[in-house]
């Protein structure tokens, strides 16, 4: 799972540098990196959570995940 969604960022940022080797819209290529943007901190924040977890009780689970949403989001 974490694997397929880095390869689609990676495959973003591909598209990405060929936006800007023919010299696209900047508007285009600044929505192209704050999608990026958004998506490193999807996987980042569920690496995180998912690795937290591991070490909390099954019953604190969501109180982790919105943990970790602040944590991500500052």
């Amino acid at each position: 799972m974490i694997d397929q969604r880095i390869n689609r960022i990676v495959g973003q940022l591909r598209g990405i540098q060929r936006m800007i080797q023919k010299r696209r819209d900047c508007n285009e290529i600044l929505q192209q990196i704050t999608a990026v943007k958004k998506a490193i901190d999807s996987v980042s924040k569920e690496i995180a959570t998912t690795t937290v977890q591991r070490y909390v009780a099954k019953k604190d689970a969501q109180k982790v995940d919105r943990i970790m949403e602040r944590i991500i989001n500052i």
